[in-house]
């Protein structure tokens, strides 16, 4: 297949050096702004040899010849007797001079005293025989001379007519690098104006983004000056740029200042966020609970940790006041673990283990924010621990609207008497700890009103019970959260035996238990005095049922029937007999 006739184009790579004449090409060194191309000259060989004749008179004086030529004339006739006193004299110094061996100091003296002389007799061979082959040359007539025929002559010398390959390739060169500048200049313009532009849109979304924080109800917060600010008398103290606070208002100092973000620089953030938090940890509050079955085995459920960022700027805020929040209240869950009544706790620095019953354990883990969710939507979950996670920020805004409370008190100028002490803020971990225990107290009773109620329907005789563990609302058990001081829970639990008799029961947190008699209200201290006590009761109930029944039927024979509260026993009278 023959190839395409660009395929066989050849170029060579070396720079040309004669044109199509055969003539040497001059080496271009500029071109004027007129279009003007100047060449460097050639050297004149003449001229070159005039210049090295003139160094040696200029070096070695006018009367160079003349001195070359007395140095070479034979010395006068000297007497015989001097001959022969010479030979001698040279006969011993050529003897010591063979006998001494030089020195190294020596030597070098020697070479620094031959060496200059060397150089100039290399230069005056080499300057004869570049004249030599000048003369020589100028000798044959078949050779053109190179000399002009009268040296001192004038000689008109005439601009070379340009060559088209050379002027084809210097204009090609011109243009190319022209073009090359001109694109140079055009991608720095494009450039720059492409800077320009990103940072007029960075600005405008810096400005737009800090609006929608605004209308979001985020506290802005002026920006500290920066370093090296003046901050004399007189001098502008005015913030440039301004802080995002979402932290808590009656807040700790430590947790307030950690509770600032700022908005990304108009060059935007490496992370590529709109919001930087510089002090944000990235740990959230889990709370763990622990419960020992029956059969001794352990389960262990979570809570559920939801991520508030959704990729806009509420969201990020949200999650990192989140964050702050439920720092704040693992700080003050550790200060109050240390003071349980009621449970033991062990603290560390991530962690709270307290055991809140028998058979309940409950943990409060600061664990990464990042991994969280995803490890607690794998694991298993309890609404009970969602409920702990939840009333613990409403416990916590409870306590800082008694802090506010206190604060502004005292601030107060219109306030009489005399100052009283600072009241401790409500507690977090206590009512937590106390419905834990109560729920675990509640299952006690529950447990043992079921055994007595399946023993009495296993005897045939009827039995219902009613169950209301939180005889309150939703709405109402909020409210009394929210109180300043903590009311606790209550509930009811309610055995009708035999359709007739009601035995009520109430509790309250965290193991209150009252029983409701008709003749008295007793409190109960623990299981085994509700146990006795329901014995108690139902075997009277039982005994006055069967006095009803034998009365019923001795009322033909007008029988008597009534309880022996001593022997804990029904009688019946009839007819001179007795049951």
């Amino acid at each position: 297949m023959e190839e395409p006739p660009w395929k066989k184009l050849k170029l060579s790579l070396e720079r040309p050096y004669k044109d199509d004449n055969g003539e040497p090409l001059p080496e271009l060194l500029d071109i004027t702004p007129d279009g003007q191309h100047i060449y460097r000259p050639r050297d004149d060989p003449i001229e070159a040899i005039g210049v090295k004749l003139r160094r040696v008179f200029q070096e070695r004086g006018l009367d160079f010849f003349e001195k070359q030529k007395n140095s070479r004339t034979l010395p006068p006739p000297q007497s015989q007797n001097a001959t022969i006193q010479e030979e001698d004299t040279a006969e011993s110094d050529a003897q010591t001079e063979t006998s001494h061996t030089m020195t190294p100091e020596e030597l070098h003296k020697m070479r620094m005293n031959l060496l200059p002389q060397l150089y100039i007799a290399f230069g005056e061979m080499c300057q004869a025989r570049d004249l030599l082959t000048l003369l020589l040359s100028a000798s044959l007539p078949s050779q053109p001379s190179s000399l002009p025929p009268a040296p001192l002559a004038a000689t008109v010398v005439n601009k070379p007519p340009p060559i088209l390959s050379v002027r084809a390739f210097d204009a090609q060169l011109t243009i190319g690098g022209k073009d090359r500048a001109l694109r140079s200049a055009a991608d720095l313009f494009k450039g720059a104006a492409e800077k320009i532009e990103e940072s007029r849109v960075a600005g405008e979304k810096y400005w737009l983004d800090a609006l929608k924080i605004r209308r979001g109800n985020w506290g802005l917060i002026p920006a500290p000056l920066p370093p090296g600010a003046a901050t004399g008398k007189g001098a502008d103290k005015t913030s440039k740029d301004f802080l995002i606070s979402f932290g808590l208002e009656e807040s700790p100092a430590a947790f307030r200042r950690r509770a600032v973000g700022r908005m990304a620089a108009m060059g935007g953030s490496p992370s590529g966020n709109a919001l930087e938090f510089p002090l944000r940890q990235k740990t959230r509050l889990r709370v763990s609970l622990t419960r020992i079955g029956p059969n001794g085995i352990r389960h262990t459920s979570h809570s559920l940790l939801n991520d508030s960022d959704n990729g806009t700027l509420d969201g990020a805020l949200a999650a990192a006041q989140a964050e702050v929040v439920e720092q704040e209240i693992f700080s003050v869950l550790i200060k109050e673990a240390s003071s349980l009544p009621t449970a033991s706790a062990e603290v560390s620095e991530r962690l709270i283990v307290i055991d809140a019953g028998q058979t309940t354990e409950l943990r409060f883990e600061m664990v990464d924010a990042d991994s969280a969710s995803t490890t607690s939507s794998k694991e298993r979950t309890d609404p009970v621990c969602d409920l702990i996670f939840s009333a613990l920020h409403v416990l916590l805004l409870r306590a800082h609207s008694v802090s506010k409370a206190q604060r502004l008190n005292k601030t107060s100028i219109f306030r009489s008497g005399a100052a009283q002490p600072p009241a401790q803020p409500p507690p977090l971990l206590q009512p937590i700890i106390d419905v834990l225990q109560y729920r675990e107290f509640w299952e006690r009773v529950r447990d043992e009103i079921d055994r007595v109620a399946a023993a009495l329907r296993l005897a045939g005789v009827p039995a219902r019970v009613h169950y209301d563990s939180v005889a309150d609302s939703g709405e109402t058990l909020v409210k009394l959260m929210q109180e300043e001081r903590t009311q606790p829970v209550g509930g009811e639990a309610l055995l009708r035996i035999d359709n007739r008799h009601t035995l009520r029961l109430t509790t309250s947190s965290p193991s209150t238990l009252t029983a409701h008699l008709p003749q008295a209200t007793l409190p109960i201290a623990s299981i085994s005095q509700l146990t006795q006590l329901l014995v108690d009761e139902i075997s009277s109930l039982l005994l006055r049922r069967i006095c009803d029944i034998g009365t019923e039927r001795c009322e033909r024979v007008s029988g008597t029937w009534f309880v022996d509260l001593l022997s804990v026993r029904s009688v019946g009278r009839w007819q001179g007999c007795v049951l």
